[in-house]
C-alpha cells in the first residue's frame, strides 16, 4: 500500500471537508476555501481515526484505492498529498521568499502591480494573479503569499524567470533558500 496514501489527513479545528457526488473535495478553513476534482476510482471519505500520539479520536480525511494497479497506486498518494496541501493552505497558508541581487536591481509595488528593474531597457511589470499576493520588504525581498500551494509556487517561478541568477556574480532573482553554484571567471594572460 502507498505509504503516503494510507496516512489519514488530520483536520484541525475550524476546517470542514465536503465530498460531492461527482468526487470534488472542498476544504473550507479560516483563510478561505479550496476545491479539487478527484479521479472517480479513488474514494475520499471524511471520518475519524485514533491519533497515535494522544490516543483520542480526531476528525480526518481517509483516501482509499480500489486495486493495486500502478495507476491507482500513484493516484492514491497524489490525491492524499493534494488534500493535505489544501488543509494546510486554508489553515496556515503558503509563502515563498525571493531575493533580488545586483547593482541597480530592485522591485517596487503599487496596488497589485509588481514592477521589477532588472537591468533591461524597460521595467518589467507583473500583475498578481487572483488568490496570490506579493509583499515587499525593502527593495530587494519579495514574499509571495497565498492559500493555494500550486499558485504560489507557479507565480514565484514566473517572477524568478524574469532574470534568473547567473553563476559568475550571482546577479538576478533567486529563492531565499537557493544556493547558486558559482563559477570562476576568466583570468588574464601572463
Amino acid at each position: 500500500m502507498s505509504r503516503i496514501g494510507k496516512l489519514p489527513v488530520n483536520l484541525p479545528a475550524g476546517v470542514t471537508v465536503e465530498v460531492s457526488a461527482d468526487n470534488v473535495v472542498s476544504v473550507k478553513g479560516p483563510l478561505g476555501t479550496l476545491s479539487q476534482k478527484v479521479d472517480s476510482d479513488i474514494k475520499v471519505e471524511v471520518g475519524t481515526h485514533t491519533d497515535v500520539h494522544t490516543g483520542k479520536e480526531v476528525p480526518a480525511v481517509l483516501v482509499t484505492r480500489p486495486t493495486n494497479q500502478p495507476r491507482h497506486r500513484s493516484l492514491h498518494g497524489l490525491y492524499r498529498a493534494l488534500i493535505n496541501n489544501m488543509v494546510v493552505g486554508v489553515t496556515e497558508g503558503y509563502q515563498k521568499v525571493l531575493e533580488v541581487n545586483g547593482v541597480g536591481y530592485r522591485a517596487s509595488k503599487s496596488g497589485n502591480k509588481l514592477t521589477l528593474n532588472l537591468g533591461y531597457s524597460h521595467p518589467v511589470e507583473m500583475i498578481d494573479p487572483e488568490g496570490v499576493e506579493t509583499v515587499l520588504e525593502g527593495q530587494n525581498k519579495i514574499t509571495v503569499k497565498g492559500i493555494d500551494k500550486e499558485k504560489v509556487g507557479q507565480y514565484a517561478a514566473e517572477i524568478r524567470d524574469k532574470r534568473r541568477p547567473e553563476p559568475y556574480k550571482g546577479k538576478g532573482i533567486k529563492y531565499a533558500d537557493e544556493v547558486i553554484r558559482r563559477k570562476v571567471g576568466k583570468t588574464g594572460k601572463k
